[in-house]
């Protein structure tokens, strides 16, 4: 046998080796019906205080897949029907809904004081969690996950209305960020995305 020819059959084989083994490796990706934004977006990071008063980071939701919206109370059509589907789509994931959390984040934070939060995101659904901050950790928070909103000029009588993005960011149980759901997605497809993440294993 020609010793070239020899030679250039082993280099195929294991040429051939080594791509069998990668397929092996290669874990199947998951058929998300949402956006996926795994590597686009950052981890689940911030320094803010919950609907109970006490002080939280991004830390303190490792282990649970968490569902994170920026609105605020006085918001008088999107905010609301947001966190209603977001109720209804819990209800429907059944226990592993135990597994997720609902981040409510205040662009308002002259009139959403901690009680007043507390009050409205239990309202809608008792996994919700409302988080306030200053001016600057809120814009440093929106402007991390390319958010984005501007307050309407007060009226004089403290009533002013908030434009504000509208996607919800849901990141994996290790505070990856994982998939985007903009307005129209539907509920099923929120359902079939957060029962795929809740039944993943991650790794911190």
């Amino acid at each position: 046998m020609n010793p070239f020819t020899r030679q250039a059959r082993l280099v195929l084989v294991a040429l051939l080796a080594l791509v069998s083994l990668g397929a092996c490796q290669r874990e199947p990706q998951p058929e998300w019906r949402l956006n996926d934004v795994s590597g686009h977006l950052p981890d689940l990071d911030f320094r803010l205080t919950d609907d109970n008063g006490k002080a939280v980071t991004g830390a303190d939701f490792k282990g649970k897949v968490t569902v994170m919206y920026f609105g605020y109370t006085h918001c008088p059509d999107v905010c609301p029907l947001t966190l209603t589907q977001l109720h209804v789509v819990l209800d429907r994931l059944g226990a592993p809904a135990e597994g997720v959390r609902i981040l409510f984040v205040s662009v308002d934070p002259a009139r959403d004081t901690p009680a007043i939060m507390h009050a409205y995101v239990n309202a809608f659904d008792k996994r919700a969690v409302g988080l306030v901050g200053s001016d600057r950790d809120v814009e440093a928070l929106a402007k991390r996950y390319r958010s984005a909103f501007t307050r309407e000029p007060d009226r004089g009588d403290g009533n002013y209305e908030v434009s504000h993005s509208s996607a919800i960011y849901i990141f994996d149980g290790a505070g990856k960020a994982r998939l985007l759901a903009t307005p129209s997605a539907s509920q099923d497809d929120i359902v079939h995305d957060l029962h795929l993440l809740t039944s993943m294993e991650t790794t911190p």
